[in-house]
């Protein structure tokens, strides 16, 4: 080989309330776009895409657990005559201000951008006529990429190294198959920078959904595009050849994947056969549970976690929001088939719905508490993000939205409430969590969980976690990690350079003490997990949301009684029902 074309594929974080990067020693979830991406690239090296004399040497950082170094890669750039591509890779809204101020100095030195991900190509996707800021990429020369990347990498590689960058590739009408393709893959050096050192694949895209605020459904489809079992077993082999064995599974929606048995079967095979050690973490729908031995063999395939997309549990907001799969009349019976295996249960919870109030949003999370069997909740804004039908509508009508894409991170408010406030709308988003995650209820998960046979340690970590990311770091728990890492230097450009006489000290003290509140809060947790363990009684444990489901509690739960919605949707299930039964 007698050139080197340097490709650094860089998954940008995004900033804080006070204007610093969001950056952790462990952060918490891998990024699949960065490892589709690598992967990728790695497969156009391997064939040679840029000629038999050129050797493509690739670096993949995740900012939320790496720092960029833009005058390292200046340097190294003009090394190499400036002979190179530096990707900005699954760019979400939240993300993009930050990506611009990586993408600035870097074009100033002469060095080739592209950008792609969920902003690019969500905008295009609902708004082609370039809203939502996407011209500020382009005045800097930044090369736009709309789309998926399977079989489409190669021109933009041998574009870049002939200095020929188009200002868009825009490939949203034409979602490629991934049946064969290269799977997303990282190195065990990048992985172990997450906590667990988890990796992720997508086993497959698409989801049959129409959620109004959702915006996979209109960037990845609504039909279901696979990867074969022959594909995952070789990359979970590849990652098991280099000591990962923990996998986030990132379909928006695995249930929906038309091959998620055969899928399954194959990794079952894996485990019980050939003893492979296998952990996986799924996302799923609310009826999951009607797929027959979907979740039995979920658990034989070493599915440990899985996050719900519950969203909340008054069938009116769920209307409005298109969410018509949701069937409260499910929740119990669903969330009961995971803890019948026991598997760890998340689920997403949306605040501001049009019917929400702080009232409303109050009696809700009491309603969770008592009724339904839910290990973590993880609460949201409703937010119309770029690329998702309800973005496109306000859009369309001229209502007036937080104009800072930074805030679209689901932690903000960024349009007005027709029943609340700005501040009563992020007021109880904070209290949302303290309601939630009181001691007295952790107390009853613990319980929960050693009595269906969950592993109350990791409970304990996880109650932890989630209970304390939103008030002590500032941060929702996905975005959270191990030991918060803020460079001084590392701040919003607008926001100006801290002294250092102030900088330094709040920082070391911002470590002390919210290291003394966070293991605290451990060791009262793990006394209580010692002293529930310690019971002989423990399995007997039962309250209201692990009691089996009976006829007669539709007529008796609060969760089908809170509002004539509720009693609506519990009348239509009967009548469904009894139609069913006599049909």
């Amino acid at each position: 080989m007698s050139r080197v074309f340097r490709l650094v594929l860089i998954k940008p974080s995004h900033y804080d309330d006070d204007g610093y990067v969001i950056r952790w020693y462990r952060s918490m979830i891998p990024s699949n776009s960065l490892a589709s991406l690598y992967g990728l690239a790695l497969d156009c090296d391997r064939r040679g895409v840029l000629g038999d004399d050129v050797s493509i040497a690739i670096t993949a950082i995740d900012e939320t657990n790496t720092r960029v170094r833009i005058d390292e890669i200046v340097r190294d750039f003009a090394a190499n005559g400036n002979f190179g591509l530096v990707g900005l890779v699954g760019v979400q809204s939240n993300q993009y201000p930050r990506a611009l101020d990586l993408a600035r100095p870097l074009r100033e030195a002469g060095i080739a951008v592209a950008m792609g991900g969920f902003h690019v190509s969500g905008c295009l996707a609902m708004l082609p006529d370039l809203h939502v800021d996407l011209q500020s990429a382009l005045d800097l020369g930044v090369s736009l990429f709309a789309g998926e990347a399977e079989d489409r990498l190669d021109r933009v590689l041998l574009d870049a190294a002939a200095g020929t960058l188009e200002p868009l590739y825009n490939h949203m009408d034409d979602l490629p198959g991934i049946d064969g393709t290269p799977p997303p893959f990282l190195p065990a050096s990048y992985v172990t920078k997450t906590l667990g050192g988890n990796t992720s694949f997508d086993a497959g895209r698409g989801c049959p959904f129409q959620c109004s605020f959702c915006t996979i459904i209109n960037v990845q489809g609504r039909k279901s595009r696979r990867r074969s079992p022959d594909d995952i077993e070789a990359l979970i082999r590849e990652n098991l050849s280099q000591g990962i064995h923990n996998y986030f599974i990132t379909d928006d929606n695995f249930a929906r994947n038309r091959d998620w048995e055969i899928i399954l079967d194959r990794i079952i095979k894996m485990r019980e056969e050939q003893g492979l050690k296998i952990g996986l973490m799924v996302q799923v729908d609310t009826l999951c549970h009607r797929i027959p031995n979907f979740i039995e063999k979920c658990k034989r395939a070493g599915v440990t976690r899985v996050f719900i997309g519950l969203e909340n549990i008054n069938p009116d907001n769920l209307m409005a929001a298109k969410k018509r799969q949701n069937k409260i009349t499910e929740y119990r019976t669903m969330l009961l088939a995971w803890k019948a295996q026991g598997i760890i249960t998340y689920a997403g919870y949306i605040l501001g719905f049009p019917n929400d109030t702080p009232d409303s949003i109050r009696r809700d999370i009491g309603i969770i508490q008592r009724e339904l069997p839910l290990d973590i909740l993880e609460f949201f804004f409703l937010t119309p993000l770029p690329g998702s039908e309800d973005h496109q509508t306000l859009h369309r009508k001229g209502v007036a939205m937080d104009a800072d894409l930074n805030k679209y991170d689901l932690e903000h408010a960024v349009t007005a409430h027709p029943r609340m406030s700005q501040a009563e709308w992020e007021g109880i988003y904070g209290e949302a969590w303290s309601l939630f995650y009181t001691p007295e209820h952790m107390t009853t998960i613990l319980r929960r969980a050693a009595a269906t046979g969950v592993k109350t340690s990791s409970i304990a970590k996880l109650l932890m976690w989630f209970s304390t990311s939103v008030a002590v770091e500032k941060v929702h728990p996905l975005q959270g990690g191990v030991l918060r890492l803020r460079h001084r230097s590392d701040r919003r450009p607008a926001l100006g350079l801290e002294p250092a006489w102030r900088f330094y000290p709040r920082e070391a003290w911002g470590i002390v003490t919210k290291s003394a509140r966070l293991l605290a809060l451990y060791a009262r947790l793990d006394r209580v997990r010692r002293r529930i363990e310690a019971d002989p009684e423990r399995r007997a444990y039962r309250d209201q949301a692990l009691m089996p489901v009976a006829e007669d509690e539709t007529e008796v739960l609060e969760l089908f009684n809170q509002n004539d919605a509720a009693r609506n949707a519990v009348r239509h299930a009967h009548h469904l029902a009894e139609v069913t039964q006599h049909g």
